[in-house]
């Protein structure tokens, strides 16, 4: 079934529930879990040639991500799953579905915020995702309950 899970994390509340179900999901089948953790600078090229603490922002950006992708490893490790980790710079959605193509995922498992009524007409990440990815996508979407 699913050999290699791509869970994108970005240390939300929805994110780590739907980082949870990825791992969980990994254990049920034997799967290893992948972490993704995009770091999406704003303004990215432009505004960073511009910048006088480009480098101090850069070190900043790598460590939360450094931070985060070690809580996914600490519940991949809870849950007996071998989880490998990664990072990228860019478009979330857009680097999100060239990983798990690039690196032959079986499956996206990833939460998505409760947005209420506008946001299905507006879309987030996770609808881009589900979009544009090449691969299965599961999403597990906050109710109105969990806010």
């Amino acid at each position: 079934m699913y050999q290699h899970i791509l869970i994108p994390y970005d240390g939300s509340e929805e994110g780590l529930r739907g980082a949870t179900h990825g791992i969980e999901l990994a254990s049920a089948v034997g799967a290893t879990a992948h972490a993704l953790y995009v770091i999406d600078l704003p303004g990215v090229p432009r505004a960073l040639s511009l910048r006088d603490d480009e480098e101090q922002l850069r070190e900043e950006y790598n460590a939360y991500a450094d931070k985060i992708l070690d809580q996914i490893q600490e519940v991949a490790a809870e849950h007996g799953v071998e989880c490998e980790t990664d990072r990228r710079s860019g478009s979330v959605a857009e680097e999100i579905s060239d990983y798990a193509e690039e690196n032959d995922m079986d499956v996206i498992v990833l939460a998505s915020a409760y947005r209420g009524r506008i946001g299905t007409l507006l879309g987030g990440t996770t609808d881009k995702v589900v979009r544009t990815a090449t691969v299965p996508v599961l999403t597990q979407r906050m109710g109105y309950d969990e806010i």
